[in-house]
Parts: C-alpha cells; sequence; structure tokens
C-alpha cells in the first residue's frame, strides 16, 4: 500500500477545490493517508510566501481567475469571496488533528467543512459551527473539540509546520509520496501518475 503525507490548512482554497480529487485518487491506488494539517501563514512566513492580504494587485487578480477556472474544471460551486474568509483557521486544523489522533479519517469533516465555509459562508471558526460538521459527518463533536484544545494536538501542529518549513513545502495543498514533493491540487495528475507508475521518486539535482 502506497504511503502519502499530506499537508494542508482547512483555510485553503485549493485544499478544498482539489479535495474530492484527490480522495478519488486516494481510493483507487489504495494510499494510506497521514494528514498533517500546519500553521500555513508561519509556512508561508518561512519560506517566501505571502497571503492574499498582502500580495501585489496582479497576483490577487490572477488568483481570482484561477479560482474561477478551476471552480469550473472541477465542477464545484462556490463563492469567490465568502463573507466568513478568511477566519482564525487554528482550530479548524486542530479538530482535523484530533480527528486522526483518534484513529479515525478526517476526509469526511474537511470535505464538510470546506463547503460549510465556501459554499454556505459558515464560520469554521465558530466551535457550533465545527460541532454541527462533526456532528454530520459522524463524529463525537464535543469528544474531539475538547481533543483538540489540548497540548498534545498543539505540539501535533507545531511539528507538521516545522516540518513543511525544513523541507521546503511552502504552500497548501501539499502532497508528499516517498519524499517527492508535489505542490498544488493542479499537480494532483501527475500525483496520479505517480502512483500509477510505480517509479521511483525525483529528487532535486545535486
Amino acid at each position: 500500500m502506497p504511503k502519502l503525507d499530506y499537508y494542508f490548512s482547512m483555510v485553503s482554497p485549493w485544499a478544498f477545490i482539489g479535495h474530492d480529487t484527490f480522495m478519488d485518487i486516494v481510493k483507487r491506488h489504495n494510499v494510506d493517508v497521514t494528514y498533517h494539517p500546519m500553521k500555513l501563514l508561519e509556512v508561508f512566513e518561512n519560506t517566501g510566501g505571502l497571503p492574499p492580504a498582502k500580495r501585489h494587485e496582479s497576483r490577487n487578480n490572477y488568483r481570482m481567475l484561477e479560482l474561477q477556472r478551476w471552480r469550473e474544471k472541477r465542477g464545484l460551486d462556490f463563492d469567490l469571496t465568502p463573507a466568513k474568509w478568511p477566519y482564525p483557521f487554528q482550530m479548524a486544523d486542530h479538530v482535523a488533528i484530533a480527528i486522526q489522533e483518534a484513529g479515525k479519517d478526517p476526509s469526511s469533516y474537511m470535505r464538510a467543512g470546506f463547503h460549510a465555509s465556501w459554499k454556505e459562508g459558515r464560520d469554521m471558526a465558530d466551535e457550533a459551527v465545527l460541532a454541527d460538521v462533526l456532528t454530520a459527518t459522524g463524529h463525537d463533536a464535543a469528544a474531539i473539540l475538547a481533543a483538540a484544545k489540548t497540548d498534545k494536538v498543539a505540539d501535533i501542529y507545531t511539528e507538521n509546520t516545522k516540518i513543511c518549513c525544513e523541507n521546503g513545502y511552502f504552500g497548501a495543498p501539499a502532497y508528499v509520496l516517498n519524499g517527492e514533493f508535489f505542490w498544488g491540487q493542479d499537480r494532483l495528475v501527475l500525483l496520479d501518475d505517480a502512483l500509477a507508475s510505480n517509479r521511483a521518486p525525483f529528487a532535486v539535482p545535486a
């Protein structure tokens, strides 16, 4: 069974846009995924990136074009500028960690959370919204939210971020297969090819 490390944040529109396609790839290739939510703004700061609010107008304009192109490509329907985005995303990310630490798959929570934010305009920083999403996806909301507030989960979040910065995983979503880094949901076709061929991982030339 192939193993893959997935670095992301719930606040990322690109993680949302690629989610269903990624999960289809995971299912077809029987991939064992370890989910690593990380502090996206800290990763940006340490690897030369900028959040949209600090980018040049030309880059933000192009971002809006790309959101529309990929919305159409993936057959999605969502608001390009949802009312409750961006939001303080630490707790939403912590919840994904807590689900995995409980031995469960966070992917259904992630999908529902992305939809709550981008399609329904809900505030994923609101614990009542998080509880609704957790309950709707079959999780014990009270237990997961309590776990999400623990030092253990906070430490995992910090460690995930450290790994991103140390290895040059500079944005979200980031897929790492056998040490090979694929950045962005638009690289999912290349990830799919790598899994299908079972080729040796590519590396940066010495």
